[in-house]
């Protein structure tokens, strides 16, 4: 009988046992779980503090624009109350001198309109400049820019001619080809409406003394006037439209320490003159 309840007893005891055990591994996996959520919200509240400082970087920003908008609206209300005044002032201004400021209107629109006048005139000189270039080239032909270059500098129109293609070496008398180049300039000059023109003679730097001539002064003026009289008496250009002059050595085109260079400043040049007048009479006052 003890044995029996010996044994029973053993038997309770190891079942009590298992029962503990049991337990005590469900308290561990509960414990386990809690402490992973315990770990993620402490997870998430670290995450929320970061939003939480963004947001509050950004109130400041916020906040920083908000002050910055505040001294705007105060600087623009007290310039608009600046210029309020200064307007009123202007009124009382204009309302004093109304006259003045009128007569000073009128004068800008009639500078406005001279100046409209100048700009369309100075288009209109400039075609007809190009136009006349071209006519020019289209009438001499091809020939070496180094002979005869024709072009225009600030509104003027410049025909060079090199001497070698006029005179002879120290000499004013106008070669046969040279009367045939004038003839092809005439006819196009010929043809232009109230045209006036200069000859310009030029020479090198090298002393010329020979016959009747002097010196570089004489020798440019003497080829000069020998061109303008080919142009007079030979094609029938009118002797109103030119001008002769000598320029002698003083304004050449390249140095004259060079062989190029001499050769580029012995030419003539035929200047086309622009019409003053016409822009002078449109800086005159206009009658009142």
């Amino acid at each position: 009988m003890k044995t029996k309840l010996i044994v029973f007893l053993f038997a309770a005891a190891i079942l009590g046992s298992c029962v503990s055990s049991k337990k005590f591994k469900g308290s561990q996996a509960q414990l386990a779980q809690q402490k992973s959520v315990i770990a993620k919200t402490q997870q998430d509240l670290s995450g929320c503090e970061g939003e939480k400082r963004k947001l509050e970087t950004k109130i400041l920003d916020l906040q920083s624009q908000l002050a910055i908008l505040k001294d705007q609206n105060t600087f623009f209300k007290e310039n608009n109350t600046q210029a309020l005044k200064q307007l009123e002032n202007l009124s009382v201004i204009s309302s004093s001198q109304a006259e003045s400021i009128k007569k000073s209107m009128e004068n800008m629109g009639v500078k406005d309109h001279m100046i409209y006048s100048l700009q369309s005139s100075l288009t209109q000189r400039d075609s007809l400049n190009m136009a006349l270039v071209m006519n020019l080239k289209g009438a001499i032909g091809n020939l070496d820019d180094k002979d005869i270059n024709i072009k225009v500098d600030k509104g003027v129109v410049y025909i060079d001619i090199s001497d070698k293609m006029l005179f002879q070496s120290g000499s004013y008398n106008i070669t046969a080809r040279a009367s045939e180049i004038l003839g092809k300039v005439a006819t196009v000059l010929k043809n232009q409406k109230d045209i006036e023109f200069m000859v310009e003679g030029h020479t090198d730097n090298v002393p010329f003394s020979r016959g009747d001539l002097i010196d570089n002064w004489d020798l440019s003026v003497k080829r000069a006037t020998a061109v303008v009289r080919v142009l007079q008496n030979k094609y029938g250009l009118s002797p109103s439209m030119m001008t002769a002059a000598g320029r002698s050595e003083y304004q050449p085109l390249g140095a004259n320490d060079t062989s190029e260079g001499k050769a580029a400043n012995r030419r003539t040049r035929i200047v086309i003159l622009p019409q003053l007048d016409q822009f002078f009479k449109l800086l005159e006052r206009p009658s009142r």
